[in-house]
């Protein structure tokens, strides 16, 4: 798969979980770009943050423009699904009870926790 679709798809991803969590780039982006795309950590945090560039990260991401660990093309792509992605979280978020989402959210954190937790 291309770095363009991985992209969207990865920004679409965090920027759902953004809108329903309020989470995104450091437990979806960072992770992705690495899994997905075989980033270097420091790589995959450079390109999250310039996808983030306008609301978040703009000297952290200018620090990492500077050590060339920013992939211009992947960090656009996650923007587009960004964009998206978090209206149709937000939508959802929304739509469910307190409950609910503290449920799903806790899930989702355990799920996390546990990749962590057993990954080499």
């Amino acid at each position: 798969m291309s770095t363009i679709i991985i992209g969207i798809v990865t920004g679409l991803a965090a920027g759902v979980l953004s809108g329903l969590f309020g989470i995104g780039g450091g437990i979806v982006i960072v992770p992705a770009l690495i899994l997905a795309l075989g980033f270097s950590q420091h790589k995959a945090q450079g390109t999250s943050l310039a996808a983030l560039l306008l609301p978040v990260g703009a000297l952290g991401a200018y620090k990492y423009h500077q050590e060339k660990n920013i992939d211009i093309n992947a960090a656009l792509a996650l923007s587009v699904g960004l964009f998206a992605g978090a209206l149709a979280g937000a939508n959802i978020a929304t739509s469910l009870d307190p409950v609910t989402m503290r449920k799903i959210f806790s899930v989702f954190l355990v799920l996390i926790a546990c990749y962590l937790w057993f990954k080499n």
